[in-house]
């Protein structure tokens, strides 16, 4: 990122819109956030780490943008019901809401527990609906918007060991397609698409490699895929720029694959 870029003197795609992003202490959810702001958003930084969201917040100020940061449980309804209000009456609207935040578990089937799918199931699947809701109702009142879910590329290429992770992204972009076919129908100018990475090097891929590749079966080559290319998350961090952008508004119930072609060789 460039001085000017940093001081929110770069092209500007999102200047004058109002942006939440969750899971904002790390990986992708800091990079987007740092990005967005650099082109003009306001920026609320959430994560359920609060002290890091301030964090994140607050180098974004140091780069002379507009930070601001809350805790959020991606998993509490009336959390997300009290961030979005105060941001809303501080701010005035919510134009852009990216549904960032994951946990990621590798375990074979045979040593999960209903405990543990549950805890994935509840952030990365529960906590998009929860934040989408709130981000529709609000926008639907407001001036529309542009609502960007992180599902992976996990969703359509299998992972031995990855199974809850897998069918939580799944569902996310089945369940944003839907959203988006909703919305569409209602003349909402609210567009909801999917962001779904492969390797990234952030938290929640690098907690994804240490367990598949603890459970692997060697023997059998069920090690960590050695076609990976990884990406950065400032790159991923693009892609989630563009879709929030008014450049693409004509996309809308969209999966944007930023993988490194690993699924352009599945069948």
């Amino acid at each position: 990122m460039s001085e000017n870029q940093a001081k929110g003197d770069g092209p500007g795609r999102v200047r004058g819109k109002v942006a939440l992003v969750t899971g904002a202490a790390s990986g992708i959810g800091r990079a987007t956030a740092f990005l967005l702001a650099s082109e003009g958003a306001v920026v609320l930084a959430t994560d359920r780490d609060g002290a890091g969201a301030e964090r994140t917040a607050a180098e974004i100020r140091e780069r002379g943008a507009i930070g601001l940061a809350a805790p959020l449980d991606v998993t509490s309804g009336r959390q997300w019901e009290a961030v979005t209000d105060s941001l809303v009456k501080q701010r005035g609207s919510l134009d852009i809401l990216v549904n960032n935040a994951a946990v990621a578990v590798a375990a074979p089937i045979e040593s999960m527990n209903l405990e543990v799918w549950r805890a994935v199931m509840a952030v990365n699947l529960d906590g998009v609906f929860l934040g989408t809701r709130q981000g529709v109702i609000i926008m639907r009142r407001g001036r529309g918007g542009s609502i960007i879910n992180m599902s992976s590329a996990s969703s359509r290429d299998p992972s031995p060991g990855a199974s809850a992770y897998g069918a939580s992204k799944a569902a996310v972009s089945l369940f944003s397609k839907a959203v988006a076919l909703e919305c569409a129908a209602r003349g909402d100018a609210i567009r909801v698409n999917c962001v779904l990475p492969g390797a990234v090097h952030a938290p929640v891929w690098r907690q994804m490699q240490a367990g598949r590749a603890a459970s692997a079966d060697t023997a059998t080559g069920n090690a960590p895929d050695a076609r990976a290319r990884v990406a950065t998350p400032e790159q991923v961090a693009q892609a989630i720029l563009y879709l929030a952008s008014d450049d693409a508004r004509a996309i809308n119930g969209a999966d944007l694959i930023i993988d490194g072609a690993i699924l352009a060789g599945e069948p």
